[in-house]
């Protein structure tokens, strides 16, 4: 192959004959393992932990828009559960709300705010007697997850 030390003498010995202004000094440039594979993001299908983080988060994302307007006392504790568990600022616990985020590279305060502007909409539509819709998660494959949309709550084919 290419000898590093011999491209670098024809690369210098070529741009000495061009005028000032065109003169460009080519070097090799070494990169390391580490440099070349830092701007790769982990994916959550390549690390267990990571996939277990996703899962606690669907099924608490899960709890908090199935229980939202369901009749009983168990079901308001489990959205209330849900409801603190994503309001909590504690990283003492490694699956708390915040420490997964981080994890899996999501916005804490950007999450927050979408339960919550979802909850808002969906407790307006429950009160104008409207169904209420959620997004659900679809597994892709196994290993992943994906938005598909909102479906209303009640329908037959609804997982939840």
């Amino acid at each position: 192959m290419f000898d590093s030390t011999s491209t670098a003498a024809a690369v210098t010995s070529t741009t000495e004959s061009a005028p000032e202004p065109f003169r460009v000094e080519l070097a090799p440039e070494l990169v390391l393992p580490s440099q070349f594979q830092s701007g790769v993001r982990n994916d959550s299908s390549i690390c267990p932990e990571k996939r277990l983080m996703l899962a606690v988060l669907e099924e608490a994302v899960g709890d908090y828009q199935r229980y939202l307007v369901a009749p009983g006392n168990e079901a308001r504790r489990l959205f209330r559960d849900a409801e603190e568990w994503f309001a909590s600022e504690d990283t003492a616990w490694p699956y708390s709300f915040a420490n997964i985020c981080a994890a899996l590279g999501f916005e804490v305060t950007w999450v927050r705010a979408g339960l919550v502007r979802w909850r808002d909409a969906q407790r307006a539509r429950a009160s104008r007697g409207e169904s209420v819709t959620r997004i659900q998660l679809r597994r892709v494959a196994g290993i992943r997850s994906k938005a598909t949309g909102r479906a209303p709550i009640g329908r037959a084919r609804s997982r939840w």
